[in-house]
């Protein structure tokens, strides 16, 4: 017997189900916002900048809807593209407000994966006020905005999902990514603590950690030597992949990862 395919699976489906994921224009926000659809979730495609490549995402997603789809009705949206900048709280509740309106549902599951760093690697000593108050702006003040609003609108009872984007860098401590490591530390922390305070809703809060992904965030500023060192002290001998992450937020985003709250996932591949 063949084995059931992750929609079908009960406790890996996510049909019907509402996504935001922010920042899912490109890298590893745009695989998992893929990922979650072919496991049934209506997407909501979030961006700042890159409205073409948003519509790539959502052009690629509907163009993977089964013919055969009758688990719901085909005429309504798979997905739907809306610009936000999750720095700002009103343009936060209007991500959640447009979900709402054209879903005709609560928002499910909140993927936060939109983030900026510094392109040139600076260190601490030489890194800007405005450049350091950016990063701070977009991955702490982001994520808390967008947890915030979750939190307060999440379907409760069962399959709501928080789910913030981090850095294995807070466990590694390199030099010359203080302000990216210190704007995703506080955001392992704001999940615990608000996980303990979503006691009894049943929304789990959990970071998803990922080690270096082939992003273009990764490879900006960074030389092949840089690259050829951070694979030699990979476990599998490379840099890691969109499509390594992705996976694990849909695990975590499904009703298989329930049990799993308040945690800090490390996904990357088995770093040294």
């Amino acid at each position: 017997m063949a084995a059931a395919s992750s929609v079908s699976s009960p406790t890996f489906c996510l049909a019907g189900r509402v996504a935001i994921i922010t920042g899912s224009s490109r890298g590893i926000g745009r695989a998992i916002a893929i990922h979650l659809a072919e496991r049934g979730a209506r997407i909501v495609v979030n961006y700042t900048t890159s409205s073409v490549e948003a519509d790539k995402v959502a052009a690629a997603i509907t163009a993977n809807r089964p013919k055969n789809d009758d688990s719901e009705d085909v005429k309504s949206p798979r997905v739907i593209v809306v610009k936000a900048d999750i720095s700002e709280p009103s343009q936060v509740k209007s991500l959640f407000d447009e979900a709402e309106r054209v879903f005709e549902s609560p928002v499910h599951i909140l993927v936060n994966s939109a983030a900026i760093a510094d392109p040139n690697h600076s260190s601490l000593s030489d890194t800007s006020v405005e450049l350091f108050d950016r990063i701070i702006s977009v991955n702490t003040r982001g994520a808390f905005l967008c947890a915030r609003e979750a939190a307060n609108r999440l379907k409760r009872g069962g399959g709501g999902r928080i789910i913030l984007l981090s850095t294995t860098l807070v466990q590694s401590l390199h030099p010359h990514y203080g302000s990216y490591t210190a704007s995703k530390a506080a955001v392992e922390a704001m999940a615990k603590i608000l996980a303990k305070e979503l006691k009894g809703t049943h929304i789990t809060v959990n970071c998803v950690s990922p080690g270096a992904v082939a992003t273009d965030m990764f490879f900006t500023g960074v030389s092949d030597e840089i690259v050829e060192k951070v694979k030699s002290l990979n476990l599998f001998g490379r840099i890691g992949e969109t499509k390594d992450i992705a996976p694990v937020v849909g695990f975590l985003a499904s009703d298989a990862g329930e049990w799993i709250n308040g945690q800090v996932i490390i996904a990357n591949g088995g770093s040294l």
